[in-house]
C-alpha cells in the first residue's frame, strides 16, 4: 500500500503529459484508488479542448479494465469543474459513478467553477479534501491560474545572453550565442506556451520561425507580433506555415493590413502612448483568446518595453560561457539613477543545458495565485 501523497504525485505526473495538449484548458490529471488504498482502478489526463478531461478518462480507464469504482477514491490535481462547456461537469461523472472520496489538490480559479464542484460533490454525500502538492499544481498551471484571476497571460521573456549579459554583438549578430543543446530545450519551452510573441525589429533582422521544432509536440503555439506601424513583410518566415498569428498595431495603413490578412494573419489595432501597441491592452485581449502562457522570443527594445511597464513575470535566461564585451544588452529598461529602481528577481532554478546554464527567475512579487 503506497502512502497517500504519492497517488497525487501520480495525478500530477499524468497532468504534465497535457502540457501543450490542453490549452486552453488546465493540465489535470486523475488517479481513482480503491477504498481500500491498495489498487489503482483507473487513471487519466485531459485531453485535447473539447474531448475528455481527467476525471472522464480516468473512469473510461477503470471501465476498460472491467473495475467498479463505487467507494474508491478520486485523486486530481484540480477542482473537478461544475460547469457545462463543450463538455459536461466533472463532478457530475463522478458522482454518477458512485465514487466515495474526492481529493483535490486545489480549488479551480475559474469563477464558473471556483469551490462549486466541491459543494456539489459534498451535496452528493461525497467526502472531500484538499491540499496535497497544491503549490506544485498552481505552477504546473500557473498560465491557467493567471488567466483565470488576472485575466492575462503569465508572461515568460526568453533570452539567450553572452555571461556577461549580451544577446547580440555590436554589429547586431546574434547567431549563435549559446548551444545547440540551449536551443533545443528553448523549443521545449515554447512548445508549452499557448503563443510565441516577438517584435518587429527580431522579424525584419532574424526573419524567424518561432515554431517548435525540436520537441515532439501535438499543436504549435500560434504567433503574436507587435509591430506598431504594420512593416511585417508578407514574405516573412514567421507567416508562411499557415499558423494562426495575431499582428498588434498603433497606425493604421489598409494596404499593409490587407497584404497581411493575405497571408492569413489578424491585425488588431492597439494604439497607445507615443505611437506604440498598448502592450497591456493586448495581454487583456491575448487572455480573452485564451492564452494561458506567453512566452516572448525578443530583442532588448521590446523586452525593456514589457519589463518597465511591469508586465513580466518571470524570465527564462540561457547563458553562454562566453564573454562578448561590447553588445547589445538583454532588455533596454534604463538609464536607472538608483539601484532601488532595478527589477527585483527571484531565481527559482540554475542548471546546466549542454556547456551553457539555463536559469529561471521570476519577476520579485509575482506569485503563483
Amino acid at each position: 500500500m503506497q502512502p497517500e501523497p504519492l497517488y497525487m504525485q501520480q495525478a500530477l505526473d499524468l497532468a504534465a503529459r497535457a502540457v501543450g495538449l490542453s490549452e486552453p484548458n488546465p493540465r489535470v490529471g486523475c488517479v481513482i484508488v480503491s477504498a481500500d488504498g491498495r489498487q489503482v482502478l483507473g487513471a487519466g489526463h485531459t485531453q485535447r479542448a473539447g474531448e475528455a478531461h481527467a476525471e472522464v478518462m480516468a473512469l473510461r480507464d477503470a471501465a476498460a479494465r472491467g473495475l467498479s469504482v463505487e467507494g474508491a477514491t478520486a485523486w486530481v490535481t484540480l477542482e473537478p469543474c461544475s460547469h457545462h462547456g463543450r463538455t459536461g461537469p466533472c463532478c457530475d461523472a463522478l458522482i454518477a459513478a458512485r465514487i466515495g472520496k474526492v481529493v483535490a489538490a486545489v480549488a479551480d480559479p475559474n469563477p464558473q467553477v471556483a469551490g462549486q464542484g466541491l459543494a456539489r460533490l459534498r451535496a452528493a454525500g461525497i467526502e472531500v479534501a484538499t491540499g496535497p502538492l497544491a503549490r506544485e499544481s498552481r505552477e504546473l498551471n500557473i498560465g491557467f491560474f493567471s488567466r483565470m484571476v488576472r485575466g492575462t497571460p503569465w508572461l515568460r521573456m526568453k533570452v539567450a545572453a553572452s555571461l556577461d549579459g549580451k544577446t547580440a554583438l555590436e554589429n547586431g549578430v546574434s547567431q549563435w550565442i549559446t548551444s545547440e543543446a540551449a536551443r533545443a530545450d528553448g523549443h521545449a519551452w515554447r512548445a508549452r506556451a499557448g503563443a510565441v510573441l516577438t517584435g518587429i525589429g527580431t522579424v525584419l533582422e532574424d526573419d524567424p520561425r518561432l515554431d517548435v521544432r525540436h520537441e515532439d509536440t501535438p499543436r504549435q503555439p500560434f504567433v503574436v507580433i507587435v509591430d506598431s506601424r504594420l512593416e511585417t513583410p508578407p514574405s516573412a518566415r514567421i507567416l508562411m506555415d499557415g499558423r494562426p498569428t495575431l499582428v498588434y498595431a498603433a497606425t493604421p495603413d489598409g494596404a499593409r493590413q490587407a497584404a497581411l490578412e493575405r497571408r492569413g494573419a489578424t491585425v488588431i489595432q492597439l494604439p497607445g502612448p507615443g505611437g506604440k501597441v498598448d502592450l497591456a491592452a493586448m495581454l487583456r485581449d491575448l487572455g480573452q483568446r485564451g492564452v494561458n502562457e506567453l512566452h516572448v522570443e525578443a530583442g532588448h527594445k521590446l523586452n525593456g518595453s514589457l519589463l518597465r511597464e511591469g508586465l513580466v513575470d518571470e524570465l527564462l535566461v540561457y547563458l553562454a560561457p562566453k564573454l562578448v564585451g561590447l553588445g547589445q544588452g538583454m532588455a533596454n529598461v534604463g538609464p536607472l539613477t538608483e539601484l532601488a529602481q532595478a527589477t527585483a528577481l527571484d531565481f527559482l532554478s540554475c542548471e546546466r543545458v549542454g556547456p551553457d546554464l539555463r536559469l529561471l527567475a521570476r519577476v520579485r512579487g509575482r506569485d503563483p495565485f
